[in-house]
Protein backbone atom coordinates (compact mmCIF):
# COMPACT_ATOMS: atom_id res chain seq x y z
CA UNK A 1 0.00 0.00 0.00
CA UNK A 2 1.06 3.81 -0.21
CA UNK A 3 2.15 5.72 1.80
CA UNK A 4 -0.64 8.72 2.43
CA UNK A 5 1.25 10.89 5.26
CA UNK A 6 2.64 14.06 4.95
CA UNK A 7 5.38 14.28 2.53
CA UNK A 8 3.86 11.07 0.78
CA UNK A 9 3.82 10.73 -2.62
CA UNK A 10 -0.08 11.45 -3.05
CA UNK A 11 0.06 14.11 -1.49
CA UNK A 12 3.12 16.22 -3.13
CA UNK A 13 0.75 15.35 -6.38
CA UNK A 14 -2.59 17.00 -4.77
CA UNK A 15 -0.34 19.89 -4.00
CA UNK A 16 0.80 20.21 -7.20
CA UNK A 17 -2.77 19.87 -9.32
CA UNK A 18 -4.59 22.45 -6.62
CA UNK A 19 -5.11 26.50 -7.34
CA UNK A 20 -2.25 28.64 -6.67
CA UNK A 21 -3.66 31.02 -3.44
CA UNK A 22 -3.10 34.61 -3.35
CA UNK A 23 -0.94 36.10 -0.65
CA UNK A 24 -2.70 36.59 2.87
CA UNK A 25 -1.01 39.88 3.53
CA UNK A 26 1.43 42.56 2.62
CA UNK A 27 2.45 43.30 -1.21
CA UNK A 28 2.03 40.32 -3.18
CA UNK A 29 1.80 39.51 -7.55
CA UNK A 30 -1.34 37.24 -8.04
CA UNK A 31 -2.29 35.51 -11.83
CA UNK A 32 -5.41 34.39 -12.00
CA UNK A 33 -6.65 31.13 -12.92
CA UNK A 34 -7.95 32.68 -16.66
CA UNK A 35 -4.27 34.14 -17.13
CA UNK A 36 -6.79 37.54 -18.37
CA UNK A 37 -6.12 38.91 -14.64
CA UNK A 38 -3.20 40.03 -12.99
CA UNK A 39 -3.05 41.92 -9.96
CA UNK A 40 0.05 43.64 -8.09
CA UNK A 41 -0.71 45.02 -4.92
CA UNK A 42 -1.07 45.05 -1.20
CA UNK A 43 -3.30 42.44 0.18
CA UNK A 44 -5.36 41.77 3.56
CA UNK A 45 -6.85 38.58 4.33
CA UNK A 46 -6.37 37.06 1.28
CA UNK A 47 -7.96 40.00 -0.39
CA UNK A 48 -6.64 43.19 -2.61
CA UNK A 49 -7.16 45.69 0.17
CA UNK A 50 -4.92 49.20 0.21
CA UNK A 51 -3.08 50.36 -3.14
CA UNK A 52 -3.00 48.17 -6.29
CA UNK A 53 -2.40 47.73 -10.14
CA UNK A 54 -5.35 45.12 -11.98
CA UNK A 55 -4.06 44.23 -15.24
CA UNK A 56 -6.11 42.86 -18.38
CA UNK A 57 -4.54 41.18 -20.87
CA UNK A 58 -6.02 43.59 -23.71
CA UNK A 59 -4.13 46.18 -22.47
CA UNK A 60 -6.80 48.05 -20.07
CA UNK A 61 -5.91 48.51 -16.36
CA UNK A 62 -6.80 50.11 -12.71
CA UNK A 63 -4.63 51.30 -10.58
CA UNK A 64 -5.59 52.45 -7.24
CA UNK A 65 -7.36 51.89 -4.04
CA UNK A 66 -9.39 48.24 -3.23
CA UNK A 67 -11.54 47.39 -0.32
CA UNK A 68 -11.88 44.02 0.69
CA UNK A 69 -11.31 42.71 -2.76
CA UNK A 70 -13.37 45.28 -4.53
CA UNK A 71 -12.27 48.64 -6.77
CA UNK A 72 -13.65 51.17 -4.37
CA UNK A 73 -12.11 54.20 -3.86
CA UNK A 74 -9.73 57.25 -5.80
CA UNK A 75 -8.23 55.45 -8.99
CA UNK A 76 -7.49 55.74 -12.57
CA UNK A 77 -8.71 53.62 -14.93
CA UNK A 78 -7.66 52.90 -18.56
CA UNK A 79 -10.02 51.19 -21.28
CA UNK A 80 -7.47 49.74 -24.33
CA UNK A 81 -10.85 48.98 -26.33
CA UNK A 82 -11.83 52.53 -26.42
CA UNK A 83 -8.74 54.92 -25.39
CA UNK A 84 -10.71 56.55 -22.85
CA UNK A 85 -9.13 57.32 -19.38
CA UNK A 86 -11.15 57.78 -16.29
CA UNK A 87 -9.54 59.39 -12.90
CA UNK A 88 -11.62 60.23 -10.15
CA UNK A 89 -13.95 58.12 -7.21
CA UNK A 90 -15.07 54.42 -8.04
CA UNK A 91 -17.48 51.81 -6.20
CA UNK A 92 -17.74 48.56 -6.61
CA UNK A 93 -15.61 48.62 -10.14
CA UNK A 94 -17.21 51.53 -11.40
CA UNK A 95 -16.64 55.43 -11.73
CA UNK A 96 -19.00 56.67 -9.08
CA UNK A 97 -18.65 59.71 -7.53
CA UNK A 98 -16.94 62.65 -8.46
CA UNK A 99 -14.25 62.56 -11.72
CA UNK A 100 -12.41 63.35 -15.00
CA UNK A 101 -13.33 61.11 -17.98
CA UNK A 102 -11.26 62.06 -20.62
CA UNK A 103 -12.55 60.67 -24.50
CA UNK A 104 -9.74 59.34 -27.04
CA UNK A 105 -11.81 61.06 -29.83
CA UNK A 106 -11.76 64.74 -28.22
CA UNK A 107 -13.09 66.62 -25.42
CA UNK A 108 -13.41 65.69 -21.83
CA UNK A 109 -16.14 65.40 -18.99
CA UNK A 110 -15.92 66.60 -15.49
CA UNK A 111 -18.22 65.92 -12.17
CA UNK A 112 -20.56 63.48 -11.06
CA UNK A 113 -21.37 59.90 -12.59
CA UNK A 114 -23.52 57.03 -11.31
CA UNK A 115 -22.98 53.58 -12.27
CA UNK A 116 -19.56 54.58 -15.47
CA UNK A 117 -22.53 57.34 -17.20
CA UNK A 118 -22.91 60.96 -15.76
CA UNK A 119 -25.31 61.71 -13.26
CA UNK A 120 -25.90 65.29 -11.57
CA UNK A 121 -23.87 67.98 -12.46
CA UNK A 122 -20.97 68.59 -14.76
CA UNK A 123 -19.45 70.07 -17.28
CA UNK A 124 -18.57 68.74 -20.49
CA UNK A 125 -16.51 69.43 -24.05
CA UNK A 126 -17.49 67.81 -26.48
CA UNK A 127 -14.42 66.72 -29.30
CA UNK A 128 -15.79 70.02 -31.43
CA UNK A 129 -15.00 72.75 -28.92
CA UNK A 130 -18.40 73.27 -27.28
CA UNK A 131 -19.23 73.33 -23.78
CA UNK A 132 -22.15 72.65 -21.81
CA UNK A 133 -22.47 73.21 -18.14
CA UNK A 134 -25.40 72.04 -15.91
CA UNK A 135 -27.21 68.62 -15.46
CA UNK A 136 -26.96 65.72 -16.72
CA UNK A 137 -29.16 62.68 -16.27
CA UNK A 138 -27.97 58.66 -17.96
CA UNK A 139 -25.58 60.30 -19.63
CA UNK A 140 -27.64 62.63 -21.46
CA UNK A 141 -27.92 66.64 -20.58
CA UNK A 142 -31.10 66.85 -19.03
CA UNK A 143 -32.46 69.77 -16.50
CA UNK A 144 -30.50 73.31 -16.31
CA UNK A 145 -27.59 74.20 -17.89
CA UNK A 146 -25.81 76.32 -20.32
CA UNK A 147 -24.02 75.76 -23.88
CA UNK A 148 -22.09 77.66 -26.11
CA UNK A 149 -22.15 76.41 -29.40
CA UNK A 150 -18.89 76.38 -31.93
CA UNK A 151 -20.34 78.54 -34.29
CA UNK A 152 -20.17 81.38 -31.09
CA UNK A 153 -24.02 80.35 -30.51
CA UNK A 154 -25.07 80.12 -26.24
CA UNK A 155 -28.53 78.73 -25.01
CA UNK A 156 -29.17 78.98 -21.17
CA UNK A 157 -32.17 76.87 -20.21
CA UNK A 158 -33.75 73.54 -20.23
CA UNK A 159 -32.89 69.96 -21.59
CA UNK A 160 -34.86 67.15 -21.77
CA UNK A 161 -32.40 64.09 -23.13
CA UNK A 162 -29.56 65.88 -25.14
CA UNK A 163 -32.59 68.33 -26.75
CA UNK A 164 -33.46 71.67 -25.43
CA UNK A 165 -37.20 71.39 -24.57
CA UNK A 166 -39.28 73.53 -22.00
CA UNK A 167 -37.96 77.24 -21.35
CA UNK A 168 -34.82 78.97 -22.42
CA UNK A 169 -32.53 81.79 -23.72
CA UNK A 170 -31.14 82.13 -26.97
CA UNK A 171 -28.53 84.32 -28.00
CA UNK A 172 -27.11 83.91 -31.83
CA UNK A 173 -23.43 85.01 -32.45
CA UNK A 174 -24.60 87.95 -34.47
CA UNK A 175 -27.02 89.44 -31.68
CA UNK A 176 -30.61 88.16 -32.37
CA UNK A 177 -32.10 86.22 -28.60
CA UNK A 178 -34.75 84.04 -28.70
CA UNK A 179 -36.19 83.55 -25.53
CA UNK A 180 -39.78 81.82 -24.85
CA UNK A 181 -40.79 77.71 -24.75
CA UNK A 182 -38.68 74.69 -27.09
CA UNK A 183 -39.39 71.24 -27.95
CA UNK A 184 -37.42 68.83 -29.50
CA UNK A 185 -34.40 71.36 -29.72
CA UNK A 186 -36.28 73.55 -31.83
CA UNK A 187 -38.88 76.78 -30.89
CA UNK A 188 -42.02 75.50 -30.34
CA UNK A 189 -44.94 77.45 -28.21
CA UNK A 190 -45.03 81.32 -26.86
CA UNK A 191 -41.46 83.03 -27.19
CA UNK A 192 -40.05 86.72 -28.36
CA UNK A 193 -37.86 86.34 -31.37
CA UNK A 194 -35.81 89.85 -31.83
CA UNK A 195 -33.50 89.66 -35.25
CA UNK A 196 -30.73 91.61 -35.33
CA UNK A 197 -31.63 93.24 -38.27
CA UNK A 198 -34.67 95.14 -35.71
CA UNK A 199 -37.44 93.29 -36.70
CA UNK A 200 -38.98 91.67 -33.62
CA UNK A 201 -41.58 89.05 -33.50
CA UNK A 202 -43.67 88.01 -29.92
CA UNK A 203 -46.27 85.00 -30.43
CA UNK A 204 -46.68 81.52 -31.21
CA UNK A 205 -43.94 79.18 -32.84
CA UNK A 206 -44.73 75.52 -34.77
CA UNK A 207 -41.80 73.55 -35.12
CA UNK A 208 -39.34 76.62 -35.38
CA UNK A 209 -41.55 79.31 -37.25
CA UNK A 210 -43.23 81.82 -36.24
CA UNK A 211 -47.41 80.46 -36.18
CA UNK A 212 -48.74 83.95 -38.36
CA UNK A 213 -45.45 86.01 -39.53
CA UNK A 214 -45.87 89.26 -41.15
CA UNK A 215 -45.64 88.90 -45.20
CA UNK A 216 -46.13 92.08 -46.84
CA UNK A 217 -45.86 96.24 -46.26
CA UNK A 218 -48.77 97.78 -47.12
CA UNK A 219 -49.09 101.61 -47.87
CA UNK A 220 -52.60 103.01 -46.76
CA UNK A 221 -53.97 106.21 -48.19
CA UNK A 222 -55.95 107.94 -50.92
CA UNK A 223 -56.03 106.89 -54.41
CA UNK A 224 -55.06 110.15 -55.29
CA UNK A 225 -52.23 112.40 -52.97
CA UNK A 226 -51.83 116.10 -53.70
CA UNK A 227 -48.60 118.03 -52.08
CA UNK A 228 -46.42 121.25 -51.46
CA UNK A 229 -43.32 121.70 -51.36
CA UNK A 230 -42.37 122.45 -47.58
CA UNK A 231 -45.64 120.51 -46.09
CA UNK A 232 -45.36 117.08 -45.01
CA UNK A 233 -47.18 114.63 -45.37
CA UNK A 234 -48.71 111.34 -43.76
CA UNK A 235 -48.66 107.80 -44.46
CA UNK A 236 -50.33 104.85 -42.85
CA UNK A 237 -48.25 101.64 -42.94
CA UNK A 238 -49.56 98.41 -42.25
CA UNK A 239 -47.92 94.74 -41.99
CA UNK A 240 -49.81 92.34 -42.85
CA UNK A 241 -50.36 88.12 -43.25
CA UNK A 242 -50.70 86.29 -46.44
CA UNK A 243 -54.63 86.53 -45.89
CA UNK A 244 -54.63 90.47 -44.98
CA UNK A 245 -55.23 90.34 -41.73
CA UNK A 246 -52.89 92.85 -39.66
CA UNK A 247 -49.69 91.08 -38.50
CA UNK A 248 -50.08 92.40 -34.49
CA UNK A 249 -47.36 90.02 -33.41
CA UNK A 250 -44.13 91.54 -35.39
CA UNK A 251 -42.74 95.21 -35.12
CA UNK A 252 -39.59 96.65 -36.10
CA UNK A 253 -39.78 96.45 -40.12
CA UNK A 254 -38.36 99.81 -41.14
CA UNK A 255 -39.83 101.62 -44.65
CA UNK A 256 -37.27 103.78 -46.12
CA UNK A 257 -38.70 106.04 -49.27
CA UNK A 258 -37.51 108.99 -51.01
CA UNK A 259 -39.61 111.22 -53.25
CA UNK A 260 -39.68 112.09 -57.01
CA UNK A 261 -39.82 115.72 -57.65
CA UNK A 262 -41.35 117.26 -60.76
CA UNK A 263 -41.21 121.04 -60.97
CA UNK A 264 -43.92 123.01 -62.26
CA UNK A 265 -44.70 126.57 -62.95
CA UNK A 266 -47.08 127.78 -60.49
CA UNK A 267 -46.78 131.11 -58.35
CA UNK A 268 -48.07 129.00 -55.43
CA UNK A 269 -46.25 125.87 -55.90
CA UNK A 270 -42.72 124.57 -56.72
CA UNK A 271 -42.65 121.20 -56.29
CA UNK A 272 -44.49 118.22 -56.08
CA UNK A 273 -43.63 114.90 -54.92
CA UNK A 274 -45.07 111.56 -54.91
CA UNK A 275 -44.18 107.77 -54.54
CA UNK A 276 -45.19 104.29 -55.14
CA UNK A 277 -44.70 101.04 -53.95
CA UNK A 278 -42.65 99.00 -56.75
CA UNK A 279 -44.38 95.30 -56.73
CA UNK A 280 -43.11 94.05 -59.52
CA UNK A 281 -39.58 93.84 -58.30
CA UNK A 282 -39.86 92.14 -54.86
CA UNK A 283 -36.06 90.30 -53.72
CA UNK A 284 -36.08 87.05 -52.76
CA UNK A 285 -37.02 86.91 -48.64
CA UNK A 286 -33.94 86.94 -46.43
CA UNK A 287 -33.31 83.85 -44.19
CA UNK A 288 -32.62 84.28 -40.89
CA UNK A 289 -30.93 82.12 -38.06
CA UNK A 290 -33.63 81.09 -36.90
CA UNK A 291 -35.69 80.00 -39.99
CA UNK A 292 -37.80 82.94 -40.02
CA UNK A 293 -37.86 84.94 -43.01
CA UNK A 294 -37.14 88.59 -43.20
CA UNK A 295 -38.68 90.02 -46.28
CA UNK A 296 -37.80 93.48 -47.85
CA UNK A 297 -39.36 95.68 -49.96
CA UNK A 298 -37.16 97.42 -52.39
CA UNK A 299 -38.70 100.24 -53.93
CA UNK A 300 -37.82 101.97 -57.29
CA UNK A 301 -34.96 104.79 -58.02
CA UNK A 302 -35.57 108.02 -57.38
CA UNK A 303 -36.61 110.24 -60.84
CA UNK A 304 -36.88 113.87 -61.72
CA UNK A 305 -38.40 115.78 -64.54
CA UNK A 306 -38.34 119.38 -65.09
CA UNK A 307 -41.46 121.34 -67.34
CA UNK A 308 -41.28 120.53 -70.73
CA UNK A 309 -40.61 123.70 -73.53
CA UNK A 310 -44.32 124.47 -74.90
CA UNK A 311 -45.84 123.29 -71.79
CA UNK A 312 -48.69 125.57 -69.99
CA UNK A 313 -49.18 126.54 -66.51
CA UNK A 314 -52.70 124.96 -66.81
CA UNK A 315 -51.14 121.94 -67.81
CA UNK A 316 -49.03 121.76 -65.14
CA UNK A 317 -51.61 122.44 -62.79
CA UNK A 318 -53.36 119.36 -63.58
CA UNK A 319 -50.33 117.32 -62.90
CA UNK A 320 -50.29 118.63 -59.67
CA UNK A 321 -52.84 116.04 -58.53
CA UNK A 322 -51.10 112.42 -58.49
CA UNK A 323 -52.34 109.04 -59.20
CA UNK A 324 -50.50 106.58 -57.32
CA UNK A 325 -52.27 104.20 -59.50
CA UNK A 326 -50.97 105.50 -62.67
CA UNK A 327 -47.72 107.59 -61.67
CA UNK A 328 -44.32 105.60 -62.04
CA UNK A 329 -42.51 104.26 -59.35
CA UNK A 330 -39.92 106.33 -57.86
CA UNK A 331 -39.14 105.06 -54.78
CA UNK A 332 -36.13 103.44 -53.77
CA UNK A 333 -35.92 101.22 -50.87
CA UNK A 334 -34.99 99.53 -48.05
CA UNK A 335 -37.27 97.66 -45.43
CA UNK A 336 -38.44 96.65 -42.25
CA UNK A 337 -40.85 99.28 -39.76
CA UNK A 338 -44.67 98.76 -40.12
CA UNK A 339 -47.86 98.08 -38.30
CA UNK A 340 -50.07 101.52 -37.79
CA UNK A 341 -47.40 103.56 -38.69
CA UNK A 342 -46.94 107.43 -40.34
CA UNK A 343 -43.84 108.20 -41.23
CA UNK A 344 -43.41 112.00 -42.42
CA UNK A 345 -42.31 112.59 -45.89
CA UNK A 346 -41.01 116.12 -46.99
CA UNK A 347 -41.00 116.83 -50.09
CA UNK A 348 -37.61 116.23 -51.45
CA UNK A 349 -36.44 112.76 -50.14
CA UNK A 350 -36.45 112.49 -46.33
CA UNK A 351 -38.11 110.13 -44.37
CA UNK A 352 -38.94 110.58 -40.13
CA UNK A 353 -38.54 106.16 -39.55
CA UNK A 354 -41.44 105.30 -37.69
CA UNK A 355 -40.27 104.06 -34.13
CA UNK A 356 -41.85 101.15 -32.11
Amino acid sequence: MAATGDGGPVSLQRRRRSPRLPPRNGYGVYVYSNAFFRYEGEWKGGKKHGHGKLLFKDGSYYEGEFVDGEITGEGYQHWAWSGNTYSGQFVLGEPQGRGIMKYKAGGHYEGELSHGLREGQGFLEDQDGQVYQGSFHANKRHGRGQMIFKNGDKYEGDWVRDQRQGHGLLCHADGSTYEGQWHSDVFSGLGTLAHCSGVTYCGMFINGHPAAQAKKIVVLGPEVLEVVQGAPFTLNVQLQEDNGQVARSESGRVLKISAGVRYVQLPAYSEVSFFKMDEDHMETPIQTPFGFQCISYPLSMPQSWVLEPGSTVEGARDDLLLSKRDSEPVLDSGAFHGQGDTPSIVPGGHLNPPQL
